[in-house]
Parts: C-alpha cells; structure tokens; sequence
C-alpha cells in the first residue's frame, strides 16, 4: 500500500505557525478554530452550534491560503463589530463597511494583518 502525503512538511510547519499567530484571538468574541488533521494538513472549522457541533469544515494544504482566509475573517468580524455599533452600516457589504472609516482606522486595522503576517512569516500573502 502506498503511503500518499497530501501535505509536505514545509507547509505543515508554515500552515502550523499561521494557526499559531492567529490561535491569540480564541479570547476575542471571534470564532477562528484551526486544527491539525496530520497529513491532510489544516483545517478551519466554522459556525459552531452546542447541539450539533461545526457546520462546515475547509482543509488547507497550502500556507498562503490559510493566512489569506482567516485574515479575511478577523477583519470581516471587526468590521461586522463596527457595523453593530453603527446601525446604518449593517446594510452595506464588508467591503464597502471598510471604506466609510476614517483612513486612521483603515490603517490601524491593516496594520493588524502586516502584524499577522510578520507573526506567522507570511511574506507572500
């Protein structure tokens, strides 16, 4: 029997230091679980409910791409935070939450993804 990886090393150890740069935000109120799932490399699991566990899980094989995911979903929770605060923003997409912020807070929130990034050695994302 042939013994397939799905995952090379290099990326087990780059997926596993973004899983750590991001594991410090398990005491915000944003849910970003990554587990190690051994050659089949990471995965993300989503939308936790207590009677039935998670919803959906996505495995990661490459680094980049994992960065790139829970970065996305870091700033979208900060944003969604934002728009809670701020009714009328609640009707518009991330996106377009992002852009009616003073470019001060624009930029303290990229600076939280160059934080990420230097954490988890991402260079590339």
């Amino acid at each position: 029997m042939n013994h397939k990886m799905y995952i090379t090393d290099e990326e087990r150890r780059k997926c596993r230091k973004v899983a750590d740069a991001f594991a410090e935000l398990e005491n915000e109120d944003i849910d970003i679980v990554v587990a190690d799932a051994g050659r089949y490399g990471y995965v993300r699991l989503l939308y936790y409910g207590e009677s039935y566990g998670f919803d959906k899980a996505v495995c990661y094989t490459d680094s980049t791409t994992l960065f790139n995911d829970l970065w996305k979903d870091w700033l979208n929770g900060q944003l969604f935070q934002i728009a809670l605060e701020n009714p009328p923003l609640m009707d518009l997409d991330y996106e377009d939450i992002f852009k009616t912020l003073p470019k001060e807070k624009q930029n303290k929130l990229m600076s939280k993804r160059d934080y990420f990034a230097q954490k988890s050695g991402i260079t590339n994302a």
